[in-house]
């Protein structure tokens, strides 16, 4: 098992897939973060009023901006990792090499997974520090519990995003195909969006990460939270089920 993690982490660490997903989702939101904060100082009337709550010029601004962000993006960053880790070998056929190694398919799968979490923590925790240097540099002053709990809503968020991102991997799988696994992240996004538009908030795993965090932890219960907390370890459960039967002929 620690042979097939060493392995994935290097290629993980190692592809422009990594590092390109890694500083969209880091610099990416830092970026827009700052462009917003810009444009709301210059004065923009179409930005301060598209904005929301994001357009103030404190803490609770730019917090409710990394909330809204991070709601999209954290997933189509993670989701495209994802997709390139289980997809990639089907598409370019190293899926085959597998089947040689001394290691059970099953291992080789959460092997894959656990690395994806462990990448996505360190990625979630620099996203988070990032938003809380970015504050300190705009001058907005020493953060109040109350921030430091809205900062640690944006972690939490990110974190979950992570999770309900797993079932990429399965559709990977089951799909053999790169192409499928991206599709896949896109409608993640949109039936989260759609979703949350159409009232379903908390009761759809999807969208109740997002929901939780940009309504201080008033608009869902704990138990629709875990709902999304289940979303991760059904699927897991699924992709190693999948790669256990895997067969070369389909």
């Amino acid at each position: 098992m620690r042979a097939a993690m060493r392995v994935e982490a290097l290629k993980l660490t190692h592809s422009l897939v990594g590092v390109i997903a890694t500083l969209a989702v880091v610099a990416g939101m830092l970026a827009l973060l700052g462009g917003i904060t810009a444009g709301v100082a210059g004065g923009n009337p179409e930005l301060i009023s598209k904005a929301g709550p994001a357009g103030a010029l404190n803490w609770d601004g730019l917090l409710a901006g990394a909330a809204q962000i991070t709601a999209v993006a954290s997933i189509l960053g993670f989701g495209i990792v994802l997709a390139w880790m289980f997809g990639r070998e089907f598409t370019e056929g190293t899926v085959t090499g597998l089947f040689a190694l001394p290691v059970s398919r099953t291992r080789i799968a959460l092997a894959k997974l656990t690395v994806y979490a462990l990448w996505a923590t360190v990625v979630s925790v620099a996203l988070t520090a990032g938003v809380l240097v970015l504050g300190l540099t705009l001058a907005y002053g020493p953060p109040s519990s109350q921030t430091w709990g809205a900062l640690g809503r944006v972690l939490v968020l990110a974190l979950l995003s992570a999770g309900i991102a797993v079932p990429i991997a399965w559709v990977a799988t089951f799909s053999r195909s790169l192409l499928a696994a991206v599709g896949c992240t896109v409608a993640l996004v949109v039936i989260a969006q759609v979703g949350a538009l159409a009232g379903a908030g908390g009761w759809m795993p999807l969208a109740a990460p997002a929901l939780w965090a940009m309504s201080g932890g008033t608009a869902v219960t704990s138990t629709q939270l875990a709902l999304a907390l289940a979303v991760p370890g059904a699927f897991t459960a699924l992709v190693c089920a999948s790669w256990s039967h895997l067969q070369l002929d389909r």
